[in-house]
């Protein structure tokens, strides 16, 4: 037995790889293969070229190799070995040294080529790791969550508005007055689109036209005949308005009190209880738009902490998705892209750059999350990977068994205990972070986030543990063949 122990202790390994840092947030792994492993290539190589060189004598993928290798030499099948053996071997070199790679790596044959084991270098660029300081400190303003007092008028003013009844006025026109006019626009003469209508009624105030028109109709009358000239909205150039006020009305609201109430508002009898009832629907919206924000001035104030250039093969790779993404989501819709720049105005090289801004975000995000669990010393068990499993089953109504055994093989473990891993470093920001309104009051994290705080993809970029942060960021994808695909958190919108 020991005999035994000590060979199998001291055989070569049939692979081996060592790994050197390199400067740029680049390594490089050296790989060697000794002939006996690397002929296995060659015997997969000949297969597959017996399926593709017929022979006298053999039935298509039946010539044996010795045939083939007497026919058409080693050097095609050993060539074919080298492409299909070498990626197999590199993989296998970067899930033994746990390498984090951001690119393609750049490889070059150093031995073997022709004759003898095989040796290789790799050059790879992995994803940098960052620290974060001052992430304990956050702190992000979010709309207020609380309906004001003048939200409340805001919100019965405008229905009195709607219950109220307009009357003529014989006074100069006053901001908020509604006046009937003929309004005629030219320039050089000719009628400007859009710029040309009778009897138009218009609420003075609105800001509809052109910047200072609503200034040359306060303090005219009813009968009175304008002429200015002013640059009409969405235009560069001046326009020459022609305006003729034949109507001044006011708006005369109903009188509230409990009585008008009792009659018009429903549920409610007392201006009391509709006002109480407004504020706490309103209060209902508030909180709900908060909520709607906060992982994105989150995750925004977090990529602020980074403080180095986002990797250029991270955001390619971000861009890429979300230009799929985009183009496909139009296609689910019946519209192409083309037809979509030219409603909006936009031309492509518009529209990508668009995008790379919230790539930019997104890869930050990502650098900036995996430094606070780092830091957090934030960690996936096997139960929080099953309970992913299980989740992800539900969704593609796949049994959590066959989910794992798809991460498995796929090798996508690795990448999916570090979504989660981020996903727990969203949530402890999410606890932790300072939240304040516009006028700087704290704002109560638990009112935000609710007791079962589940950030769903938001497109964030929230997330399903797929903090969509964009919004800028993260599609937690997870189709048919599961880990099939990628595990782009798009942090978004994050």
């Amino acid at each position: 037995m020991s005999r035994c122990f000590l060979r199998r202790r001291y055989t070569r390994p049939p692979v081996k790889s060592t790994l050197e840092p390199l400067e740029g947030n680049k390594v490089k792994l050296s790989v060697a293969v000794d002939e006996t492993e690397f002929d296995r290539d060659i015997d997969s190589a000949f297969r597959k070229i017996a399926h593709e060189v017929r022979l006298p004598g053999f039935r298509a993928g039946k010539a044996p190799r010795k045939v083939l290798e007497a026919r058409i030499g080693i050097a095609a099948a050993r060539e074919q070995a080298l492409r299909d053996g070498v990626p197999n071997y590199l993989a296998k070199a970067v899930r033994e040294h746990d390498v984090d790679l951001i690119a393609t790596p750049e490889v070059e044959i150093t031995g073997g080529e022709e004759t003898g084991p095989i040796e290789f270098d790799a050059t790879c660029e992995v994803r940098p790791e960052v620290t974060v300081p001052g992430y304990g400190g956050l702190r992000v303003e979010l709309p207020a969550v609380t309906a004001s007092d003048a939200d409340v008028d805001e919100a019965v003013n405008t229905e009195l508005r709607r219950q109220g009844a307009l009357a003529d006025v014989d006074r100069p026109i006053v901001i908020g007055d509604q006046v009937t006019m003929d309004l005629q626009g030219l320039r050089d003469g000719v009628p400007v689109v859009g710029l040309n209508t009778e009897d138009w009624l218009y609420e003075v105030g609105k800001g509809w036209v052109a910047g200072g028109f609503d200034d040359q109709l306060v303090g005219q009358k009813a009968g009175d005949e304008l002429k200015f000239s002013l640059v009409p909205n969405g235009n560069e150039e001046p326009a020459d308005f022609e305006v003729t006020i034949s109507r001044v009305q006011e708006m005369v609201l109903p009188e509230l009190d409990d009585a008008w109430v009792d009659e018009n508002v429903g549920e409610y009898d007392t201006v009391a209880g509709w006002r109480s009832a407004l504020h706490d629907r309103l209060t209902e919206v508030k909180l709900n738009q908060a909520r709607g924000e906060v992982i994105d001035r989150v995750t925004s104030a977090l990529s602020e902490l980074v403080d180095i250039e986002a990797p250029e093969s991270m955001v390619q790779g971000d861009l890429q998705q979300r230009v799929q993404n985009t183009v496909q989501q139009f296609q689910s819709q019946g519209i192409s892209l083309d037809q979509w720049l030219s409603a909006t105005g936009q031309d492509p090289a518009s529209f990508v750059e668009g995008l790379r801004v919230q790539s930019l975000k997104a890869v930050k995000v990502d650098l900036a999350l995996r430094a606070v669990a780092a830091a957090e010393n934030l960690t996936v068990d096997d139960d929080d990977l099953e309970a992913e499993y299980e989740r992800i089953g539900v969704q593609v109504r796949q049994k959590t068994a066959q989910v794992r055994k798809a991460y498995e093989r796929n090798d996508a473990v690795s990448e999916l205990t570090a979504q989660l891993r981020k996903s727990k470093a969203l949530d402890y920001l999410l606890h932790h972070v300072e939240m304040v309104d516009p006028d700087g009051a704290a704002i109560d994290n638990d009112a935000i986030l609710g007791h079962d705080h589940s950030h769903d993809d938001h497109d964030h970029d929230g997330h399903d543990h797929d903090h969509d942060h964009d919004h800028e960021g993260h599609d937690h994808d997870h189709d048919h063949d599961h880990a099939e695909h990628d595990h782009t958190h798009d942090t978004e919108n994050s």
